[in-house]
């Protein structure tokens, strides 16, 4: 159709003057006639219909011309052809959907933004290194082939590195035909400007010049825009009451709103339309601005619609040619009239927070697969986008958008490119521009000029969301620092780094405090706004600390502007402060007066620690030793340079300290995150370089007198002697100045010791994070993750921890629960150091704890000494003095004569430790100069000098030395001793060292000697009395271990008696159990009891539950519940009812009493509060009192059955069937009139009413466990008087056995024996009870149950519409005619045995019969013997004697040892569930070789069970009998139907069945859930596929789109699909998550660990961490066996118990 016609309107348009007009002439006739006909709306389908017609017409008129006039020839052909002449790209380019899979590999990555696709990866070099996994927001596209991005690897297989012959900038317009070329340049650029005059269209009923419509309908459509300010539940039930829709259509509505941005809501004339605006505008303007709703004409939404499909067009159209790319390109970006931002590309960027989502997502995808693939163009747009970046910036602030879907958000494609970064950073000074437009947008602030956030309303928080999408741009920027540096850059570096000094200029200082004294502070102040910015700039000034290390001329430059900026701030301190001077050990200092206590203080100071920063850099490059003269460093006032870092550790001191309390959480808050992992790297460890740059500048007896001054404790030194106490009366005050106190000591530590910082000490970046490391393990042995989350991450998302675990620390695996943990090597101890920065108080006492307790395990003393520390660098080098200085000697000789009379309470042992801990350092630090210099040099450190002289005049008291030795027998001070031990005996190696033999020397060896042996001597006496403890009790463990064996050899003997009589558990032959009383105790009232049928009843709480573990047929309806007989069970066990309990016991009077009050706190819960518990009372639920463990019934424990009367005759098959035909027979004729007797055997009463065996307290029991089956079984209303209520009691029995015996059969346990207790009392409750269910039921039901089973079996004409043999469960069938027939028995025991013996017959030869006519034999020909064996015989006689009633229907099978093998293998669960049946029934014990599993088992089975051990021969014995009852089983019709058409035929054995296969790697699901689409929501990406484990079904939960109603309720997807796959219980895994989903009916649910661990043995809930996942077998097995042991409902009960957030969820919505 469209040839012909196109080739006309191509000649025409080429010969056309005026293109532009014929196209618009062209557009403007068909459009409105093609799109946008009517209402959209209505049914699914419908819509599908409509868009696909849309769809066509639009190619076929609108397109296709288009094609023709480009290309010049029939499309399909030139298209075909310019893609065989292009030469592919390098770059992939693949958009990421939302939820796809995107990989970033760690080691060659240049940033965290450079990301594979799933395609990409697997074909790339980095599948074999350390890669990240997350899953794509959507946006952003594939880096693979961009060389830029990626430090080696860049190509995948597929992408390969483009030839070097070509000439690189070789334009691939010049190999496209001139005239295809002029044609593209003004087709696209007639198109693009159609398209973007079209979504920049502001009008709502005109059109632009040039596309106004022929004749003018008043057809119209309200349309209703996406915003991100109001919810789902609002716009539905807007729309409900604005266009009167139903819930479902408003539900779609929304949805597609918020996936498109904009759905019109109703179609009309206008004043139809205006009509329905003014409702919802009316509607939503209450609390916020309203939804945006406009009514708009048909013909322009029309056109907008197909200026969407142009743009896909051309995304299209490109793709086939490079050539065609450029031209596009070319056409974009090309200057229009208007000047500098008036291309066309500039006009859509500029208007993108005017348009709606659809349309930015199109135009988006257009930049991406056009410009940004165009390396060339890819610059030029780059620069367009820098020179409009404010105004792109301002716009978005305003716009309601997120940023997913704002132009914005291209700058991750753009500023990650590092010589675009740079580019754009010289060029148009990126950088600068950036800072400004962020500064420029916070415009709190207070009379100073520093930020003042107010309180953080939600309004703000997300316009504070919107700035700091700035940062991440900055971030971006300055992600990979340069190698080489160009003037220009250095320039505009230094440009950015001012006008970043201007925003840390507002930041320092902020949020200032004050000491709240007297009443405690009333509002609690803003501060998280503060802290938000500071974690958002930590990364940012830690990469411009990088840039200034690069570059000499950039460093010495940049330290000179912070630090005048820095003196700009101190300058605006207020000046009246008070000089005033200090004097201490004769030492004088000049300061001012400031008490952090009472004064203003901040603990912002990102000026300062900038400082620090370049400071350090200063030494690390070593530039302050080479360009001193550079330096502004005279300008540096030591004294100034510390005072801030000092008030903001004082002030953490003082809150230690408790002096604060009064000011409330923010400021606890400010100090846990000053210290936390996330800022500790800008703010607490550049405050602690600070104080180490200071007091590296200063005397060291300067430096601590301005900290004894700031910590305001230099009264307590500054009296003429301050070894004397300084008394306080005021009991707080001692306390606060003795924290003080150990704070200023732990301060000093840091100062002096913690040099692992390069630049600081003389180190590596490796040796700082195994430092790290080697103390959180200290603590005690991690998982990965933790480990990962104490280390400060740098901007690349690495914490370096991977380059050096291995070398500390070994990993040990996880099991089927826990995580991998790795623990500290024993080498590695020696490094600890109690006094560790970044150690809480927390941390620091469980890390002391763990170390003493390890010492003392490996028998060392538990001195924790510092470990040596490493050498500082020059610029530091004068720290040590620090430690040798007089103030310092002056505080340790105090706190030691303090601790030497130790009343008076001004002291503490902390105190005491810290200063051992100081002098120790300084002991080692001389040790190590005295090692490390040679002969003549002249040591500068001579600690030990100063601590043997005693101490000054007036008082006269000991040395440091001295007092250390008077301290080292003290009593009190037990704990220490070995501190101080070792601090004696490095202090003689020091002495021995400097070869200095004092007199006194010997005498400190004799002591410490001494010592040595007094504690060998303590270790010997210990080991000896551990010795004499277990000699002492050896003979206790003999004498337990001889009981024992005596206990078990006398059981043998027991059992070996018993054995010599057959074990045969069911007929006449059976043995009975041992008659032993049964005695229980009830866990309520704790009295004992015994089990009667007479007596008081015992219950034992339960769990019923509907089942669908064992289906073989899933896509089963569930039935009907008023209609439903189940009195026979289908053998593909579609829905069994099973039951469960955890085996505790109680008096049924005391488990009413219990229930009723559950009941009662119930309803006066409900009362307070709405919401759920974890069990759901009205329908009976309750927990276990004992264990908690859900339940929703008891069933009643009932006697042993009587041993039998070995006396009487027991009737033959035959002569027991005719008996009961006669009383079959009687009943019909008892029902229908009395008058004629028929033939009644003796002693057989229709009307019998059997004795009573139960008292009325075990009746009521029997009632209600029947009751609780029937009501949950069939989900109705209980109804004692319903025919149905017995039959599921048994059923429930069945069922139950069936799954356990399944179970054992999985798990290669032995049939007997190895169940647990609580399954073993559950089970012989359960048969105990199934056996006599039927006494509380009329006899009349009773009997026609039983007729109508039999029948089933044995034809009788009086019983219409029998089932198939093929439809029947023989197991339930068996247990429920064994039951019934208990019932027709009236003469006692003795003929029940019988009765159950021929029943078992008959059923055991009808499942044969089933076997054969579903077995499948593959024809094998083996060598067998040729003799077959009598099984085979028989075997192929019956399969014979089927196929001759039967025909061709049943295949001919020669080899009988194939058929017996199947009939064997087939057979064999349902002997070993009857086999556990009439165990538990008649209580008979089972034969040994059934206790363990083995061979054997067939025939110990078949004699237990009192059946031939070849089952034919059952066969074979009644020919006759059975032959009739055979043809008749065949001749069913429904059997040959089944057998020739494919039906559901269940094949024996029943295959158990599984959770689905999970691919071992989590990659491939998340793949499969990301091109998963939502059923219902036509193609749009599910939000949170979720993967059902049991049928393999993936749904869309969790939205609106999928939600279904049961039972009258909406429910989401996940909760639907249970009720049809799982009988209302399901196991799902949300894959985006990552986590297992256990949902129970609507109201209960939970989150179970996945079975996918990374290589470090830990799950990734919600995928944050990004390690690879693989499936660990042994845990998915795990939920398997959960799931077969119909455990889930357990597992959630026990889950919502114990963390009640999980009940406030909305289970039924996922």
């Amino acid at each position: 159709l469209a040839g012909p016609w196109q080739e006309a309107s191509d000649t025409r348009w080429l010969a056309a003057a005026d293109l532009q007009q014929e196209v618009s002439y062209h557009l403007a006739v068909y459009v409105p006639r093609i799109l946008c006909l009517g209402p959209s709306g209505g049914s699914s389908r419908e819509e599908q219909r409509e868009e696909q017609r849309e769809d066509l017409a639009s190619q076929l008129l609108l397109l296709a011309p288009l094609e023709w006039l480009l290309l010049g020839e029939e499309p399909a052909s030139g298209l075909h052809l310019l893609q065989e002449n292009n030469q592919p790209s390098p770059l992939c380019g693949h958009v990421f959907k939302v939820g796809e899979p995107t990989y970033s590999c760690r080691e060659c990555a240049a940033d965290p933004t450079c990301v594979l696709c799933m395609k990409c990866f697997l074909g790339s070099i980095h599948k074999e290194h350390r890669y990240r996994m997350t899953t794509s927001g959507g946006g952003g596209f594939c880096d693979c082939g961009d060389a830029e991005a990626w430090k080696k690897g860049p190509y995948c297989q597929q992408h390969r590195h483009p030839p070097t012959d070509r000439d690189a900038e070789e334009d691939p317009v010049s190999v496209l035909p001139a005239d295809m070329v002029a044609r593209g340049v003004s087709i696209f650029s007639i198109l693009l400007k159609y398209a973007v005059d079209m979504l920049t269209w502001d009008q709502e009923d005109q059109l632009p010049a040039g596309l106004e419509p022929l004749k003018r309908e008043d057809t119209y459509y309200c349309m209703l825009f996406n915003d991100e300010v109001h919810t789902y539940e609002q716009v539905i039930y807007t729309l409900q009451k604005a266009v009167n829709c139903s819930q479902k259509e408003a539900v779609s509505f929304a949805t597609t709103v918020d996936r498109d941005g904009r759905k019109s809501v109703r179609y009309g004339d206008f004043q139809f339309c205006d009509q329905a605006k003014s409702v919802i505008v009316r509607n939503t303007s209450r609390q916020s601005k309203p939804l945006r709703v406009q009514v708009m004409h048909s013909s322009v939404v029309a056109h907008q619609c197909f200026a969407l499909r142009a743009l896909s067009w051309l995304g299209q159209i490109i793709q086939y040619s490079d050539g065609l790319r450029r031209v596009l390109c070319e056409v974009g970006l090309q200057r229009g009239p208007e000047g500098e931002y008036s291309s066309l590309v500039d006009k859509l960027m500029l208007n993108d927070s005017k348009m709606w989502k659809g349309a930015r997502n199109i135009y988006h995808q257009l930049l991406m697969n056009s410009l940004l693939m165009d390396l060339k163009y890819k610059k030029i747009f780059a620069i367009q986008f820098a020179k409009n970046y404010r105004r792109l910036q301002t716009d978005f602030m305003e716009d309601d958008h997120e940023r997913v879907v704002s132009v914005t958000s291209l700058s991750v494609q753009l500023f990650t490119v590092p010589t675009m970064a740079r580019m754009l950073m010289v060029e148009e000074n990126l950088m600068t521009t950036i800072i400004k437009t962020f500064v420029d947008h916070l415009r709190h602030r207070d009379l100073q000029g520093r930020f003042q956030f107010d309180r953080y309303t939600a309004q703000q928080a997300f316009k504070f969301g919107r700035v700091q999408s700035l940062i991440g741009d900055l971030k971006y920027i300055l992600i990979s620092r340069p190698s080489e540096w160009s003037d220009q850059l250095r320039l505009k570096f230094l440009e950015g780094l001012d006008a970043f000094l201007e925003l840390l200029k507002c930041m320092q200082g902020m949020d200032p405090v004050v000491r709240q004294v007297g009443q405690h502070i009333e509002m609690e102040p803003e501060w998280e706004a503060a802290f938000t910015l500071q974690m958002k700039l930590t990364h940012i000034i830690s990469m411009i600390q990088e840039w200034c290390s690069t570059d000499e001329h950039v460093l010495i430059e940049a330290y000179r502007k912070c630090l005048s900026a820095l003196s700009h701030c101190h300058s605006g301190l207020p000046d009246g402060e008070q000089p005033i001077s200090l004097s201490v050990a004769g030492h004088c200092v000049e300061t001012f007066r400031y008490q952090v206590s009472q004064d203003k203080v901040s603990i912002h100071l990102p000026v300062c620690r900038l400082l620090a920063g370049l400071h350090v850099l200063l030494s690390r490059t070593e530039v302050a030793s080479r360009f001193p003269e550079q330096l502004p460093l005279g300008e540096l006032s030591p004294p100034l340079l510390i005072e801030l870092p000092l008030r903001c550790l004082v002030l953490c001191a003082q809150v230690h300290a408790g002096m604060w309390r009064r000011n409330g959480f923010s400021l606890i808050n400010q100090i846990y995150y000053y210290h936390n992992v996330k800022c500790r790297v800008e703010m607490f460890d550049k405050d602690m370089i600070m104080l180490q740059a200071g007091a590296s500048m200063m005397d060291p007896n300067h430096f601590l007198m301005i900290v004894l001054s700031r910590f305001e404790l230099f009264h307590i030194f500054s009296s003429a002697d301050c070894r004397k106490r300084y008394r306080d009366t005021h009991k707080d005050v001692v306390q606060q100045n003795n924290t003080l106190m150990e704070e200023m000591l732990h301060l000093i530590i840091m100062v002096v010791g913690e040099r692992y910082v390069s630049g600081v000490g003389q180190v590596e970046s490796f040796d700082e994070v195994r430092r790290e490391i080697i103390h959180q393990l200290s603590i005690r042995p991690m998982a990965h993750s933790e480990l990962v989350k104490a280390l400060p991450e740098n901007g690349n998302k690495e914490t370096g921890l991977e380059r050096v675990i291995d070398s500390v620390a070994s990993f040990k695996k996880p099991g089927v629960t826990g995580r991998g943990l790795y623990e500290l090597r024993p080498e590695w101890n020696k490094h600890f150091n109690l006094y560790f920065h970044h150690f809480s108080r927390a941390d620091q006492s469980k890390a002391e704890e763990a170390q003493r307790k390890l010492r003392r395990q490996n028998g060392e003393d538990t001195a924790l000494p510092p470990p040596s520390p490493p050498l500082l660098c020059p610029l530091f080098g004068s720290l040590v003095n620090l430690l040798q200085c007089d103030v310092l000697l002056a505080v340790e000789g105090a706190v030691l004569q303090w601790a030497v009379e130790p009343s008076g309470g001004g002291w503490t042992e902390s105190m005491l430790q810290r200063v051992l801990h100081l002098v120790g350092v300084a002991l080692l630090e001389e040790e190590q100069q005295l090692e490390s210099s040679s002969r003549d040099d002249d040591v500068t450190f001579n600690y030990t000098c100063k601590i043997t002289r005693p101490g000054e005049a007036p008082s006269t008291s000991g040395s440091v030395l001295a007092l250390l030795e008077s301290l080292q027998n003290a009593p009190h001070l037990e704990v220490h001793k070995d501190m101080i031990t070792w601090i004696l005996k490095v202090s003689d190696e020091i002495f021995s060292l400097q070869t200095l033999r004092d007199k006194d020397k010997a005498e400190r060896k004799r002591k410490a000697e001494m010592a040595r042996l007094r504690r060998e001597k303590i270790m010997a006496q210990m080991s000896e009395m551990q010795k004499h403890f277990i000699n002492e009790n050896k003979e206790l463990f003999q004498q337990s271990l001889e009981e024992l064996e005596a206990s078990t050899s006398a059981a043998a003997d027991n059992s070996s008696e018993s054995t010599c009589v057959a074990q045969v558990c069911v007929g006449p032959r059976r043995v009975g159990g041992a008659e032993h009383r049964q005695l229980v105790t009830c866990i309520l009232c704790q009295e004992e009891q015994e089990v009667r049928g007479q007596g008081r009843a015992m219950v034992l709480a339960a769990f019923i539950q509907r089942s669908t573990v064992l289906s073989k047929n899933r896509r089963r309806n569930l039935p009907d519940p008023e209609r439903h007989d189940p009195l026979f069970m289908n053998p593909d066990l579609s829905l069994g009812i099973h039951t469960a309990s955890c085996g505790h016991i109680m008096h049924a009077t005391c488990w009413q009493r219990y229930f009723e009050a559950v009941q009662l706190k119930e309803q006066r819960r409900q009362q307070r509060l709405r919401g759920h518990t974890s069990y759901d009372v009205e329908n009976g639920e309750f927990l276990c009192p004992l264990c908690e463990c859900l339940s929703n019934t008891v069933i009643p424990l009932l006697p042993h059955t009587h041993t039998p009367d070995y006396r009487v005759d027991h009737p033959s098959l035959e002569a027991w069937l005719k008996m009961t035909n006669q009383q079959i027979t009687a009943i019909h004729s008892a029902h229908r009139k009395p008058s004629d007797e028929p033939a009644v055997p003796d002693g057989f009463k229709v009307d019998f009413t059997p004795q009573n065996l139960f008292s009325s307290s075990v009746k009521e029991m029997i009632t209600t466990f029947s009751m609780s089956t029937y009501k949950v079984g069939l989900k109705v209303n209980p109804n004692e008087q319903d025919q149905r209520v017995p039959v599921l009691s048994w059923s429930t029995c069945a069922y139950t056995i069936q799954s356990i015996e399944r179970l054992l059969m999985e798990e290669d346990k032995p049939l007997f024996g190895s169940l647990p207790c609580r399954q073993d009392d559950c089970l012989s409750s359960l048969t105990r009870f199934s056996s006599a269910c039927w006494t509380a039921a009329p006899p009349t039901t009773v009997q026609s149950h039983f007729i109508r089973l039999l029948a089933a079996l044995v034809p009788d004409s009086r019983v219409e519409n029998t089932l198939s043999i093929l439809d029947i469960d023989m197991f339930h069938l068996l247990v429920s005619k064994s039951v019934y027939s208990m019932n027709l028995d009236q003469s006692g025991q003795r003929v029940v045995d019988s009765a159950h013996l021929h029943i078992l017959h008959l059923v055991t030869v009808a499942h044969l019969v089933q076997i054969l006519l579903t077995s499948t034999t593959e024809e094998v020909c083996m060598d067998q013997d040729s003799s077959a064996s009598e099984e085979e015989e028989l075997t192929c006689r019956l399969y014979n004697t089927l196929r001759k009633h039967l025909g061709s229907v049943l295949p001919e099978v020669t080899s009988g040892w194939q058929l017996f093998r199947c009939v064997k293998a087939g057979c064999l669960p349902f002997l070993r569930a009857t086999a556990l049946f009439f165990h538990y029934l008649n209580s008979t014990a089972p034969p040994a070789d059934l206790l363990v599993a083995g061979p054997g088992q067939w025939e110990a089975l078949c004699s237990y069970l009192d059946l031939p051990s070849n089952l034919l021969q059952l066969h074979q014995n009644q020919h006759t009998l059975l032959e009739p009852l055979i043809h008749r089983w065949c001749c069913h019709p429904v059997v040959r139907q089944t057998l020739q058409v494919d039906g559901v035929i269940v094949r024996f054995p029943r295959e158990s069945n599984r959770l689905i296969q999970l691919p071992e790697d989590y990659s491939i699901l998340i793949n499969q859930a990301s091109s998963f689409t939502c059923p219902r929501s036509g193609g749009d990406k599910s939000r949170a596929p979720t993967l059902c484990l049991v049928c393999g079904s993936m749904l869309c939960s969790q939205s609106y789109c999928c939600q279904t109603e049961v039972d009258g309720e909406d429910v989401g997807a996940c909760t639907a699909h249970t009720f049809t796959c799982g009988a209302g219980l399901g196991l799902f895994l949300r894959v985006r998550e990552s986590q297992v989903l256990f949902v129970a009916g609507k109201t209960k649910g939970c989150f179970y660990p996945p079975p996918y661990l990374d290589d470090y043995g830990e799950t990734d809930q919600g995928l944050k961490r990004g390690n690879p996942l693989h499936l660990c077998a042994e845990r998915y097995r795990k939920i398997e066996r959960l799931w077969r042991q119909h455990g889930i409902a357990e597992v959630i009960g026990h889950a919502q118990e114990a963390n009640q957030t999980l009940v406030a969820i909305d289970w039924q919505h996922l």
